[in-house]
């Protein structure tokens, strides 16, 4: 199969235009063109300018911007994928000690101050004037 540098440039070719020609018709510098020709698409920007600058030359030279996509995405496919290395998270037994340790000290001072709560004395939770009367009343009854 023919590469997608080749073709383009011999559709260009067909068409009767030159590179610089084709370079004021696209607004794309003509080194990009030569480049893009040469399929030397390692040396350009980056994928997505790339692939605007492939729809651009297809619309000059009457090609289906798709077809031309669809080429070069054939061409540029990847052979192998290398597996990226990941790290396995080390497993400390001692921290998840002292984190139910914590828990366990904060949820018995917790308790403790709900049941001293609860159990506290309410006769002595009067304001003096208050029990006072009280026990004015109390002693009345």
């Amino acid at each position: 199969m023919e590469s997608i540098g080749k073709y383009l440039r011999r559709r260009r070719e067909a068409r009767g235009m030159s590179v610089g020609e084709l370079s004021r018709a696209t607004r794309i510098p003509a080194a990009t063109l030569c480049r893009i020709e040469n399929d030397q698409f390692d040396d350009l920007p980056g994928e997505v300018f790339v692939r605007g600058f492939l729809k651009s030359y297809a619309r000059a030279v009457a090609l289906e911007a798709d077809d031309v996509l669809a080429r070069y995405t054939s061409s540029r496919r990847v052979a192998w994928v290398t597996p990226l290395p990941f790290n396995t998270p080390i497993e400390r037994p001692q921290s998840r000690r002292y984190g139910v340790a914590i828990a366990f000290v904060l949820l018995l001072i917790l308790f403790t101050l709900a049941v001293s709560i609860v159990l506290k004395p309410r006769g002595r939770d009067l304001p003096q004037e208050l029990s006072s009367v009280a026990a004015n009343l109390s002693a009345i009854s």
